[in-house]
């Protein structure tokens, strides 16, 4: 069992100073941290189910495992909630042709990806945290890496828009929340915009009775499923319909097709890889505590295996989140104890069907405009990636790596082999790769300039006002 210092007086943290991850506040005050957590990542972690028709609640059931085993197997020094990965929506819609899944062969043939990609990044985990970091760095430089990020948001953008003409004036009023309150509101608030953005679309929609299209007829019944799950006649109604167990789904190993939509999955892995490295060495530098970048290849191997779990039962796959390092930015409190709470309250909310009910009603045009930010969200991360490195695009071999991904993923290109059939994400990201290694040998063979000749240099202020600059 873990055991945390209390920190000073366990109620008060000194300007300048943070909660280390073998500290904790009191335990009323750990809770109150927890809470925030939970919040924080509540947000994103449903809309995954929602969107992909994954159950709810045994989405959370394995968020919450997954964070308790990630904080066991980083041996409780790396504070993360692992929470649902948006990274997986492309593959998971392609099963059903860009649509949620139905039924539950299309579950299996799912989940069979989402296991083996959590086998992958467990098997990259092991590797990285026995030989370090510097292969993948080396096979993913800053612009392929980039590339193949923000390509998986883009190839998204047709399942966006399929939601977002059913309901056109509640998701238009969705997506004009999420940024306002993006703009509006500062600290924690600003960075549950996408949650409070739902909220404020769905009381729109119940307004307007905007039900209607290829969900008119479902969303009446989702209601009556919540009415009747909340009438309670006896006490003995509580269990099975305020409490009970979520639905399980087993990977479909022994369906050929299964294994046509696997190369779907396996690219993702890089996204995980990034994420959890990012995770880390940002939390290293706000705690103040280097020693935290050791545990890289334990988050990427731990992750790994919480999403072979969830992906062995029916769960999404899980990340590492940066909503909760906004909390922990916020607070300045890294103690792992908070995230234990966490990932028990979403344990204990996954046993409630009356929860994973209400959150199914919330309709199409809701999910549309949500989507339209948050994939686009994620192609951004990846063209920050090639900010934040100063990548040079008057390179040929760097603007042709993105150039091609981007189309490809973008329009969707698909080839068939056989039996197998691979998509615009499977494409782009072997382009990516192919383009820059192979252009990248041959240009400097032949001694052309094309290759990637590294970082730009840093050259004057970054950010700020440049006038306010030149004065100084």
């Amino acid at each position: 069992m873990p055991v945390w210092k209390l920190h000073g007086d366990g109620r008060h943290v000194a300007p300048g100073a943070v909660v280390k991850p073998d500290e904790r506040l009191s335990w009323g005050g750990t809770v109150a941290i927890g809470a925030q957590h939970v919040v924080a990542m509540f947000g994103a972690t449903f809309l995954v189910p929602i969107i992909t028709g994954f159950p709810v609640a045994t989405t959370l059931l394995f968020s919450g495992l997954g964070t308790l085993l990630f904080l066991l197997l980083t041996r409780n020094r790396l504070p993360s909630y692992l929470g649902s990965s948006f990274a997986f929506l492309a593959p998971i819609l392609a099963v059903n042709g860009g649509n949620r899944l139905e039924t539950p062969e299309q579950y299996g043939q799912a989940l069979v990806g989402v296991f083996f990609a959590g086998v992958l990044l467990a098997v990259v985990g092991f590797a990285v945290q026995r030989a370090g970091s510097g292969w993948v760095e080396k096979l993913m430089p800053p612009v392929v890496a980039g590339a193949i990020v923000a390509l998986i948001g883009f190839n998204l953008a047709p399942a966006a828009w399929n939601n977002f003409s059913l309901e056109p004036v509640s998701a238009t009023v969705t997506l004009a929340a999420v940024v306002l309150f993006s703009v509006l509101f500062r600290g924690f608030l600003g960075r549950i915009s996408i949650f409070l953005g739902v909220i404020v679309g769905y009381i729109v929609s119940m307004f307007l009775h905007e039900w209607t299209g290829r969900e008119g007829e479902t969303q009446s019944a989702k209601f009556d499923r919540v009415a009747e799950l909340a009438q309670v006649d006896s006490f003995g109604d509580i269990f099975g319909k305020w409490i009970g167990l979520p639905q399980f789904h087993l990977p479909a190993f022994g369906d050929a097709a299964s294994w046509g939509f696997l190369p779907m999955f396996l690219p993702v892995v890089l996204v995980l890889i990034a994420e959890n490295i990012g995770h880390v060495r940002g939390v290293a530098s706000m705690a103040e505590d280097p020693s935290i970048n050791k545990q890289t290849g334990n988050a990427l191997f731990a992750d790994g295996v919480a999403t072979t779990i969830a992906g062995a039962f029916g769960g999404s796959a899980t990340t590492t989140y940066g909503e909760n390092i906004g909390v922990m930015a916020a607070t300045r409190v890294y103690s792992t104890a908070a995230y234990w709470v966490a990932g028990a309250v979403a344990i204990l909310f996954s046993f409630s069907p009356l929860v994973a009910a209400i959150i199914d009603t919330i309709p199409a045009g809701v999910i549309g405009g949500v989507t339209t930010a948050l994939y686009g969200l994620i192609g951004i991360i990846g063209i920050k990636i090639w900010v934040d490195n100063r990548v040079d695009f008057s390179r040929p071999v760097n603007q042709l790596t993105a150039a091609v991904a981007f189309i490809i993923a973008m329009a969707d290109y698909t080839m068939n082999a056989g039996s197998f059939q691979f998509g615009g994400i499977v494409l782009g990201t072997v382009a990516a790769l192919l383009i820059y290694h192979v252009g990248n040998a041959i240009a400097r063979a032949r001694k052309t300039g094309a290759d990637d000749g590294g970082p730009l240099p840093a050259v004057g202020q970054l950010g700020g006002d440049p006038v306010e600059a030149i004065r100084e």
